[in-house]
């Protein structure tokens, strides 16, 4: 009896011991847990409240996020990159164009059609001298080039485009030709600097095709189009470039661009108006009559520029390597009233 008490109160004193250390244990682990859980907790609260609700959208936490304590998130400075300088050219890739102005431009001599009709003795209205100013911008341009473009189609879908393209650039010298009067009577030719309004206006004609293709405006082609010549130019659109004021000295950029280019092209023509002020006229002689509209048999031609090219390659398979300026055997450029 004695030996099972004893056993009994052993085991007794055993168990408090035991039940004692793990209450220690648990009595110095239950602070620290708690100070371990509590960070978590915070963080995990925190990024409860960063992150956003089911169905919410990621717009409604950035304010969240903008509003925080600027000590615990380092304001970052706004850098502002200046714009590069110009991409330069290799001598020979821009083609300079003599304006070749002349003094004759200046002045020409009509009989006055519409006076004579009204009585053929008038003769103040034969060969009238007419005299203008004459003057004419510096153009020069880049070889013809292509580029694949997706153009939007009317029906709301893309369509991928071979883009053909001139980019030029024009420079008002202001070398204005300017009749003056002397004393005697005679006239002679000043230099005068001047602003002048630039209207360009292009066209490209197929050689034996019997096909031409106006200057067409395609918005979407002109980013590529500046990333690939030069991302730090401004370089501006035919419809863009109407009625803009150059002053002396004064260069602007633009680019011509076409679309539907037929493919079995290999000999056509820019055709290029607006560089110049000088025309001509032609009465169609005994056309006008008395009574009839002013005007009437009148042919008014301007001076425009045309620009030679070929293209060697077939319709199927067209690359901007087929692209030359000028015609072997011909001339590069020419003058021409039409």
């Amino acid at each position: 009896m004695k030996i099972q008490w004893s056993r009994w109160c052993i085991a007794w004193i055993v168990t408090a011991m035991l039940l004692g250390g793990v209450g220690g244990a648990l009595g110095q682990t239950k602070p620290a847990l708690a100070a371990k859980a509590a960070p978590a907790e915070k963080s995990a609260a925190a990024d409860k409240a960063a992150s956003p609700a089911k169905g919410a959208s990621t717009e409604k936490a950035a304010p969240a996020a903008a509003t925080a304590p600027a000590a615990s998130v380092p304001a970052i400075p706004r850098v502002i990159v200046p714009p590069g300088p110009y991409r330069r050219l290799a001598p020979g890739v821009m083609r300079t164009i003599d304006p070749q102005m002349q003094p004759l431009e200046t002045v020409s001599r009509h009989n006055v059609v519409e006076l004579l009709a009204v009585d053929p003795s008038y003769d103040f209205a034969k060969d009238v001298e007419f005299r203008r100013d004459i003057w004419a911008l510096e153009f020069k341009f880049k070889p013809m080039r292509m580029i694949y473009v997706d153009v939007p189609q009317p029906s709301g879908q893309m369509q991928r485009k071979l883009i053909w393209y001139l980019v030029y650039s024009v420079t008002n010298s202001g070398k204005v030709m300017h009749p003056t009067k002397d004393p005697d009577g005679s006239y002679k030719l000043v230099q005068v600097d001047e602003p002048i309004v630039f209207a360009p206006v292009f066209l490209l004609e197929a050689v034996g095709l019997d096909k031409s293709y106006p200057d067409r405006v395609i918005p979407i082609a002109m980013p590529p189009i500046r990333l690939r010549e030069d991302p730090n130019r401004q370089f501006y659109n035919t419809v863009e470039m109407q009625g803009r004021t150059l002053k002396p000295g004064e260069t602007v950029w633009g680019v011509a661009t076409w679309e539907d280019i037929d493919p079995r092209t290999n000999r056509f023509s820019v055709y290029v108006k607006g560089l110049t002020n000088a025309y001509q006229w032609i009465d169609e002689p005994g056309r006008f009559k008395k009574g009839e509209p002013l005007g009437t048999g009148r042919h008014l031609l301007t001076k425009t520029l045309k620009l030679n090219f070929r293209r060697t390659g077939d319709e199927y398979e067209l690359k901007e390597s087929q692209l030359h300026y000028g015609i072997p055997g011909g001339v590069d450029y020419q003058w021409v009233y039409r």
